[in-house]
């Protein structure tokens, strides 16, 4: 399965900026529902961050997923992968 990476910063309110990837299926563009994806994921941090925007999250890549991804999408639409500062 091919994927869609969308590269996602967003600064905490502890200063830290955090780095995550939202990954969606390579024919999925819907940027609200991407922008979604993300603030779901954020709202089950135990700690607070400014909003999620368009500035913040962009496409960067397509790519091909390991399993694991794709159980991710086939269960909630999309999956993500932390990069930096996300715990």
């Amino acid at each position: 399965m091919e994927v869609a990476v969308w590269d996602t910063y967003v600064q905490r309110k502890d200063g830290k900026t955090m780095h995550f990837d939202v990954l969606v299926p390579s024919d999925f563009n819907n940027e609200e529902q991407i922008l979604g994806y993300g603030n779901s994921y954020l709202s089950n941090k135990n700690f607070e961050t400014l909003k999620l925007t368009t500035e913040l999250c962009n496409f960067c890549h397509i790519e091909t997923a390991p399993k694991s991804v794709i159980d991710d999408i086939s269960k909630k639409g999309y999956s993500i992968i932390e990069m930096e500062n996300c715990n």
